[in-house]
């Protein structure tokens, strides 16, 4: 701290900015650094540098939660946790995934070698629970959740078998005593899982139609399944949808509509601005072909119902289409000879269409309060096996929880398929998904396709681009906002894309990358800040939920990875014991 009470940056650094800068020489600077009181007040010297050197566009404003341009900089300068501090090599294969528990104190990581490991988040990290997962016969675990009071902890895993095998299994641990208390197929196996509530959490099982056709079944599931009766269900069919051109649902995660009105961010500047609640707007469309134009947003139409409510002479329409569709094929009226497989998927279409319930109302209705709505977050896709759309289905009230009719009373509603609410098409393989601390905006990692290429057949997909686009998606207008952050690259091809997680704090948002570095955007500015480096792959980062200066990375290089802001490292450096007793030593050898 200077006299005047303002935190020093290191002279270094202002040589440094004002050498890009341009404005002044050599000798000016270290005449500014040794007045460093008089630059800290210029708050115009400080909007210039701040636009300039992080190349930053004049019409973005300032951080709303700012109180001056200098504390911008410095809080870009000194929050971002990028000084590796320790490195934990516990893991003996390739490290997948890393969750952290909603206080913080804890934290999982997932791995190749089959285990999923629990760790004590201290000023030093230290291991508390190991579990091995061999013997239940998985091949390795891959991604994991605490429950939201952090008594329970949702390990998913995958089942060992050939190399196209798709099944997996969620297992549920107990943290007050690291016991197994209930383990729930899951097929196919990066559906992943996720918690609904306290003690209920989403599974998925898939059903071969055809030979590019099937059908997901999301299940939920009581955690505690020891209890059995007629009277009480430990699991209930959730939703039960049809998939088109060999696509399956994967990813699922759940999104909590409470604090949507009051987020920690708003990523809208012109929301900012005013200061108010955004107002309801034209639904765009996400599934333009043209991904190129990143100025401008995608346009997007609300998603026609699948099937509305059809009195029986419409319904009869419907199952005439079919009829219809099979008698131009035999007529030969067909404009262009079909495949097996579109033949297949047309006809699939065609049969669901009078048994696919209607979609909820509008997600965008302010009818009602958004304190109660929980959207059902998940990949598919509509045209090949890669998943590139996001489907959105609302969660009412009577469906989260197990209670109601025992499993296999409501065997009507099996002559039907549940309708997605809302779907964005990425035009592109997603490689990975998270929402912000509020679950107001959803962040997106995919690989582009060529733009305006066409896909023929579904099980080979245009290929996919190198460089990876992070896209912003606004759950509460489910709009895109702000261009796709850039920086980091994969390299896989499709057929072996594999997924990479990304964490969102509320000031910043991190993932990994295939170029063996981590990387870490402001959210607010969408610019990137901090390169992290490893070995290998960089497969997972997750920030602590309550000190976003802290920020751990995964990779397959076995190591995980623990990063501090410089200020945290400063502190904690200075709060390490001098070694009196070394430094007393060598006074007595120095005398003798």
């Amino acid at each position: 701290m200077d006299g005047w009470g303002n935190p020093l940056l290191p002279d270094s650094v202002l040589y440094e900015i004002f050498l890009y800068l341009d404005h002044v020489d050599v000798l000016s600077v270290g005449l500014v650094c040794r007045q460093w009181h008089a630059v800290a007040q210029d708050e115009f010297l400080w909007k210039e540098l701040f636009y300039r050197y992080y190349r930053i566009a004049r019409e973005v404003p300032r951080h709303p939660a700012a109180v001056s341009w200098y504390n911008e900089f410095q809080r870009l300068y000194d929050t971002i946790p990028c000084v590796e501090v320790q490195t934990l090599t516990e893991h003996n294969d390739q490290v997948l995934h890393l969750s952290f528990s909603h206080s913080g104190y804890m934290f999982a990581s997932c791995s190749k070698d089959c285990t999923v490991k629990i760790w004590n988040n201290d000023l030093d990290i230290s291991l508390l629970h190991s579990s091995n997962m061999r013997r239940y016969n998985w091949s390795y675990t891959q991604f994991s959740q605490f429950n939201s009071d952090d008594s329970l902890l949702l390990v998913s895993g995958v089942f060992m078998g050939p190399r196209n095998a798709s099944s997996g299994e969620i297992a549920v641990i107990s943290l007050e005593n690291f016991t197994l208390l209930s383990r729930v197929r899951n097929k196919p196996y990066d559906v992943f899982g996720c918690w609904l509530n306290e003690t209920n959490l989403i599974s998925g099982n898939l059903h071969r139609i055809g030979h590019v056709t099937s059908c997901s079944v999301l299940w939920l599931n009581n955690a505690f399944q020891g209890v059995e009766s007629e009277n009480v269900n430990v699991v209930k069919r959730l939703f039960k949808i049809q998939n088109l051109n060999a696509s399956t649902i994967r990813t699922v995660m759940v999104a909590d509509c409470s604090h949507h009105d009051s987020p920690d961010l708003l990523l809208d500047y012109k929301e900012q601005l005013a200061a108010s609640v955004a107002c309801p707007c034209q639904v765009i469309d996400l599934c333009s072909d043209s991904d190129g134009e990143d100025d401008k947003p995608r346009q997007q139409v609300p998603l026609e119902p699948a099937a509305p409510d059809l009195p029986g002479d419409k319904r009869e329409m419907a199952e005439d289409g079919l009829e219809q569709f099979l008698d131009d094929i035999i007529e030969g009226h067909v404009r262009h000879i079909m495949t097996e497989m579109e033949m297949e998927s047309k006809v699939a279409e065609l049969l669901a269409r009078n048994r696919t319930k209607p979609p909820e109302p509008n997600l965008l209705s302010t009818e009602g309060s958004s304190s109660k709505k929980k959207y059902l977050i998940f990949t598919t896709g509509c045209l090949t096996y890669s998943p590139h759309q996001i489907g959105i289905k609302q969660i009412l009230p009577h469906q989260m929880t197990t209670a109601g009719p025992v499993l296999g009373e409501e065997r009507r509603s099996n002559e039907f398929f549940d309708s997605l609410d809302h779907v964005i098409d990425i035009h592109g393989h997603i490689i990975g998904m998270g929402l912000s601390p509020d679950h107001r905006y959803l962040y997106v990692n995919s690989r582009a396709w060529p733009q305006n290429c066409v896909i023929s057949d579904p099980m080979q997909p245009p290929p996919i681009a190198e460089e990876i686009d992070l896209h912003v998606f606004d759950l509460k207008t489910m709009k895109e906002v702000k261009r796709a952050l850039r920086a980091h690259r994969a390299y896989t091809p499709n057929d072996e894309c594999f997924f990479i997680f990304l964490d969102v704090s509320k000031d910043f948002v991190a993932s990994g990358a295939e170029d063996r570095h981590g990387y870490i955007w402001d959210r607010h500015y969408s610019i990137c800040l901090a390169k992290l480096q490893h070995e290998n792959v960089v497969n997972s980062v997750a920030f602590s939920p309550v000190e976003q200066e802290l920020l751990l990375t995964a990779s397959d290089d076995t190591a995980i990875k623990v990063w501090r802001s410089p200020r945290t490292a400063r502190i904690l450096q200075a709060r390490k014991p001098k070694p009196r007793k070394l430094l007393f030593s060598w006074l007595m050898n120095q005398k003798s």
